[in-house]
C-alpha cells in the first residue's frame, strides 16, 4: 500500500509519516496491525477506495467525519467548538421551523455517511429529505449506498476552520453525489453560501432555496446573527413570525 498525504495536489508525506505503526495488505484489503494504526487526520491523504473502507471501519473512527475524493480521503477528527455547534443546532433549528410553519414534509439526518463506491463519500453535519422523497430517506446502521439509495435533497457543512475546502473539495463531492442544494455555513463570518448542483454542469450560487420554496438565505443568515446575542427560543419565536408572515 502506498499512502501519502497531500497539500493540495502536492504529495508531500511519506508513508511513514502517515502511518507511524506499520499496516498490512493480504488479498488488496487493508489488514490494520491489531486496529490500532493511526492516520493522519484533518489533511486530504491519498488512497483507494478499499483503504477507506477499511480505515473508517476501525472504532477509533467512529465519531469522526469521513470523505474520499478523487483517489484521496479525509477524516476529520478535529474537535467541535461551541460557535460550531451552536451554528449546527440553530440552522437546524430554523429549517425545521420553516418545515413546520409550511407543512412541508422533512426527514433530517445528522453526520449520516453517503458513498458512491467506488467514487465519492462523505458526511455532511446534516442532511434532509424532502417531500414526497421523505419515503426514500434510507434507514439502517451503515453507511448509505447512493448506488441504490437516493441522494438527500439538501447537504449542510458548518465550516469554522474548514470554509475553504467546504466550499472546494467537499462542493465537488456534493456535487457528484447528485443532491440537489448544497449549504455552507460560515461560522466566522455568520454567512449561509447556498449552492443549487445542476446535473453535469456543477453548480450556483442561490439567494433563495429551490427545496424548500420562500426559504431566504438572508433570513437564515439574520437568525445566525440574533443567536450570537439571543437564545435558542427568541431567535425561534421572531423566526416563526417573520415565517407566518411572509415578511422575509
Amino acid at each position: 500500500m502506498h499512502l501519502t498525504a497531500v497539500e493540495g495536489s502536492k504529495c508531500d508525506r511519506p508513508y511513514s509519516e502517515v502511518f507511524p505503526q506499520k499496516s498490512k495488505i493480504f488479498s488488496g484489503e487493508v489488514m490494520m496491525s491489531q486496529l490500532q494504526t493511526q492516520l493522519l487526520t484533518d489533511t486530504w491523504v491519498t488512497a483507494t477506495w478499499d483503504e477507506y473502507i477499511e480505515i473508517i471501519k476501525q472504532p477509533e473512527y467512529d465519531r469522526a467525519k469521513c470523505y474520499y475524493y478523487n483517489g484521496q480521503l479525509r477524516i476529520e477528527m478535529a474537535a467541535v467548538g461551541p460557535d460550531h455547534a451552536d451554528d449546527n443546532g440553530i440552522i437546524v433549528i430554523l429549517i425545521n421551523l420553516f418545515g413546520i410553519a409550511k407543512g412541508i414534509k422533512m426527514r433530517l439526518l445528522v453526520n449520516c455517511s453517503y458513498a458512491k463506491t467506488g467514487v465519492r463519500g462523505a458526511q455532511p453535519d446534516a442532511s434532509y429529505y424532502i417531500g414526497d422523497r421523505v419515503q426514500t430517506a434510507p434507514r439502517g446502521s451503515s453507511v448509505v449506498n447512493l448506488d441504490s439509495a437516493f441522494s438527500p435533497d439538501l447537504a449542510i457543512e458548518i465550516a469554522d476552520s474548514s470554509l475553504v475546502d467546504d466550499l472546494g473539495t467537499k462542493r465537488m463531492i456534493y456535487e457528484e453525489l447528485g443532491v440537489s442544494e448544497y449549504w455552507v455555513v460560515d461560522v466566522q463570518k455568520a454567512q449561509v453560501i447556498a449552492f443549487k448542483i445542476i446535473a453535469n454542469r456543477g453548480s450556483e450560487r442561490l439567494t433563495e432555496s429551490q427545496v424548500l420554496p420562500g426559504l431566504k438565505v438572508a433570513l437564515l443568515e439574520e437568525g445566525l446573527r440574533r443567536s450570537r446575542q439571543k437564545d435558542n427560543t427568541e431567535v425561534g419565536n421572531w423566526f416563526l413570525e417573520e415565517v407566518r408572515g411572509n415578511r422575509q
